[in-house]
């Protein structure tokens, strides 16, 4: 893993949560986009070196809606950047890790991503991202 990616906070309402973070941050937001597969909009704050991920659920049936159904607002998942996000899950899966995704799927921010259990990691819902080249 090279460095954290991004800390994903689930939101009940986007638009509400973008202005929240943008007066926490003095910056707005610096894209918006919809991953329909995972039933969620997605908006990312730059913070210094960092970026900060906020999840708002397109249906009730999306792990962010069942996630804030249980839980309520909050931290969601922590993402670590991969230089090969195959051979990250092979490894990690090596280690005892219950993998989510044993192929990688696209993500938001031209990424690939899979993600691991979070009863295989202390509670902590990891993504891996791997930047999507060409």
């Amino acid at each position: 893993m090279n460095k954290i990616e991004h800390i994903g906070i689930a939101v009940k309402n986007l638009e509400n949560s973008n202005e929240l973070f943008s007066k926490l941050f003095g910056e707005p937001h610096y894209k918006i986009e919809e991953v329909e597969s995972e039933g969620v909009n997605t908006s990312f704050f730059k913070v210094g070196e960092n970026k900060i991920e906020l999840l708002e659920a397109t249906n009730e049936d999306s792990p962010i809606a069942k996630f804030i159904n249980k839980k309520g607002e909050g931290i969601h998942h922590i993402a670590f950047d991969v230089t090969d996000i195959e051979a990250e899950i092979k490894r990690l899966k090596n280690e005892g890790f219950k993998v989510l995704n044993e192929t990688p799927k696209r993500g938001a921010d031209n990424k690939l991503v899979a993600f691991l259990h979070p009863k295989s990691s202390n509670g902590v819902l990891i993504e891996l991202c791997q930047e999507i080249k060409g």
